[in-house]
């Protein structure tokens, strides 16, 4: 059976409330606890590995091309270009380096004749050393 009259009124004004002033409230002790911030710095950190980009680190990427090669390296925001096309009657080089939307160089060059598979990849193992040892003096 249910109370009635004065005694179902003072159970149900018998709450409990609690007021926090704005700035120290739940959601800003959660968010700044030692144990978040230290998940954050650890997933940053995981991230920082795996992405070489972000990193630091250059990422070559070297693709065969009919009877030549290009290759793309990347370092952030700067990117690297080579490409080495060979025809049956000549070849051509053209190399290029970006930073941002900016072309810093932009060549090309042709030779009168085909360049063997040693020969282009000569020429590409050159150019990215070339532009590894060019990234290490930054």
């Amino acid at each position: 059976m249910r109370p009635r009259g004065t005694q179902a009124n003072s159970r149900v004004t018998a709450r409990f409330t609690a007021h926090f002033s704005t700035g120290y409230n739940y959601r800003t002790m959660l968010l700044s606890s030692p144990v978040i911030r230290l998940a954050s710095a650890v997933l940053w950190m995981t991230l920082l590995a795996t992405c070489p980009a972000l990193a630091g680190e250059l990422e070559i990427a070297i693709t065969k091309k009919g009877l030549g090669k290009e290759v793309l390296i990347t370092q952030g925001a700067k990117e690297w270009y080579m490409l080495v096309e060979v025809t049956p009657e000549n070849t051509v080089v053209v190399r290029q380096e970006k930073e941002g939307e900016t072309y810093l160089v932009d060549e090309s060059e042709t030779h009168d004749r085909q360049l063997t598979s040693g020969e282009v990849d000569q020429a590409i193992n050159d150019y990215v050393n070339s532009v590894k040892t060019r990234a290490q003096k930054k």
